[in-house]
């Protein structure tokens, strides 16, 4: 069932979303070459405690993944685009790494993702990641009232098309609110004036993710981490996004 929610709701959704972004700003500012995974972790994990926040991966079990998510973070690197499990790896020069922020404040939920590419950047690695960001703001510019979630998913496929990425439609974007997944699903790819017809009050969490070159996937050994099947690199960018009857709000875009 799909939530909207109100004008004062929305708010307290961006007081998350900010604290998210602050996050993910630290992250990208301390992935650096030589940097632990680990420690990313336990940065995010402190910052969390310390704002009196609730990390949405913590105990997350849902059916694809192996047990309950133990960390607060997903972190993953080169080949691995979704729900990376932080383990013990020293970043190295030319990495590209997702770095993937869900947690609740109040009750209130938000989500952002973003990657980037470690010391010296690869060119392809550049385009990967540009890619996802257009698509993104490609979305975003079409989630007004009236327009529908196909607009938004062909918007996204659209930007795909043009760098020549395939896209998988196995995981996509996703309503949100009082919970990290609620309804209605956004995929990444989808038809013009098709589905759920976009309202004021909607959340949602909007996050093209591409393979250089495969739309197949894999789940890591670790039960948690997919990855490209060809052992491409990867990049997902995602935001957290209101509805409103003043178009678009991102609520989780740096203050």
């Amino acid at each position: 069932m799909v939530e909207l929610k109100s004008r004062d709701e929305i708010e307290r959704m961006r007081v998350t979303g900010q604290f998210v972004a602050e996050v993910l700003a630290e992250l990208r500012a301390k992935a650096r070459v030589g940097v632990n995974l680990l420690d990313l972790e336990a940065h995010v994990r402190n910052r969390i405690a310390l704002r009196g926040a609730v990390s949405c991966y913590w105990d997350y079990a849902p059916s694809f993944g192996r047990g309950p998510f133990r960390n607060t973070v997903c972190l993953s690197v080169n080949d691995a685009v979704l729900h990376g499990l932080p383990f013990d790896y020293a970043l190295r020069d030319g990495d590209v790494l997702t770095m993937d922020l869900a947690v609740a404040i109040d009750g209130w939920v938000a989500d952002s993702a973003v990657s980037v590419v470690v010391g010296t950047a690869a060119e392809a690695d550049l385009r990967l990641v540009r890619a996802t960001e257009e698509a993104l703001a490609a979305a975003i510019a079409v989630a007004v009232p009236g327009n529908r979630i196909g607009d938004i998913s062909a918007a996204i496929a659209a930007v795909a098309s043009d760098y020549g990425y395939p896209v998988n439609t196995q995981f996509g974007g996703h309503g949100l609110g009082r919970t990290m997944h609620e309804d209605p699903h956004v995929s990444n790819v989808g038809k013009p004036g098709h589905g759920f017809k976009l309202r004021p009050g909607l959340t949602i969490a909007i996050e093209p993710w591409f393979a250089a070159t495969t739309d197949e996937i894999y789940t890591d050994p670790d039960g948690w981490t997919i990855r490209s099947a060809d052992g491409s690199r990867t990049a997902h960018s995602e935001h957290t996004v209101a509805i409103t009857e003043d178009g678009p709000q991102v609520l989780t875009s740096a203050a």
